[in-house]
């Protein structure tokens, strides 16, 4: 296999509460190769976020990762110093944050937010910085570019929002791009234009996308591939058409059944049994969703099979769906 955008391997972490310690992620593996869009997919607290803030270098201070690595290039990015962390992102690795209005600076234009990015990553000079924070914006959809680059974050729309946080992630044209929900709350025509642009910027630049979402259908419209998270573990990764076609896990099989599609009634939607286990506990099972699985065996108390962090296809499972029966 070509040398990965990004490779995590063994990603462990936790975080420490006045509850207990929280095993928020236990080795997690995956990639995501120089031009793919790989969407990483799960109920809430499966792990999905804190694996992206893991990664950026910009966990929670009552976090702590126990193990693991996450290889950009050549660099660890959890073995890096917070001088070099602070030069990668934005210019190697960027973010869209699910919130653009809390991760704007609310008394900043977003003009000059942009041209934050671009004086410090993008070799832009202080003269020109201003009109190619104009262009940023016109290129992602923005009307009158000129008008609202001198517009504080609150005088703009949610969707608009969004696209001024794309306009400074793509500023120094980054080989890797997270984006963590980037449609929540926008109407279904924002979303398709917001995703438009972030696959319009990666088929020309051949950036490397991490897509975090709780919409299979968004998923199977968007991804290459698609990583399943239960409980803070990798429980599935496939292509897209292999992952929706024949689920493995019972833990994918069951998200996708519990996917309405467009022509469902109240009456079709199914829901997945059970919860989240409390990650707090001191004896959590090897399978986190051995609780919730209809296929659960005594051998579901060993260990998961280990995952190899490089390859397209990986499944934690005992005793999985087998392929003929898992459509």
């Amino acid at each position: 296999m070509a040398t990965p955008a990004l490779l995590v391997e063994d990603l462990s972490v936790e975080f420490r509460t006045r509850g207990g310690v929280v095993k928020a992620l236990e080795r997690v593996n995956f990639h995501v190769a120089k031009g793919e869009t790989v969407a990483v997919v799960g109920e809430s607290g499966s792990g999905k976020s804190v694996t992206a803030y893991a990664v950026m270098g910009i966990l929670d201070p009552a976090a702590r990762v126990t193990s693991g690595r996450a290889v950009l290039g050549a660099l660890d990015l959890l073995q890096a110093d917070r001088h070099t962390l602070a030069g990668l992102r934005g210019r190697e690795i960027a973010m869209i944050f699910q919130n653009p209005r809390t991760a704007l600076n609310p008394i900043r234009r977003v003009g000059d937010q942009i041209a934050d990015v671009l004086l410090r990553h993008a070799n832009v000079t202080p003269n020109a910085a201003p009109k190619t924070a104009i262009a940023l914006l016109e290129s992602v959809g923005i009307t009158d570019p000129a008008r609202r680059a001198k517009a504080y974050p609150f005088e703009l729309s949610g969707g608009m929002c969004q696209r001024v946080m794309i306009a400074i992630a793509l500023a120094a044209r980054p080989s890797l791009l997270i984006a963590d929900e980037p449609t929540t709350g926008l109407d279904v025509t924002t979303q398709a234009v917001i995703m438009d642009i972030i696959a319009d910027r990666a088929a020309r630049t051949g950036m490397a996308t991490i897509f975090i979402t709780h919409d299979l259908g968004l998923a199977a419209e968007r991804a290459d591939r698609i990583v399943v998270m239960h409980a803070g573990h990798v429980v599935e990764a496939q292509p897209k058409a292999a992952l929706f076609a024949t689920p493995r896990h019972p833990y994918t099989a069951a998200l996708i059944a519990a996917t309405p599609g467009s022509t469902s009634r109240l009456a079709d939607l199914r829901t997945i049994a059970g919860g989240l286990p409390d990650l707090r506990a001191a004896d959590l099972p090897a399978c986190r969703y051995a609780a919730r699985c209809p296929r659960r065996l005594a051998l579901c108390a060993q260990p998961l099979p280990a995952l190899d962090a490089a390859q397209k296809t990986a499944l934690a499972c005992h005793n999985p769906l087998p392929v003929e029966r898992a459509a």
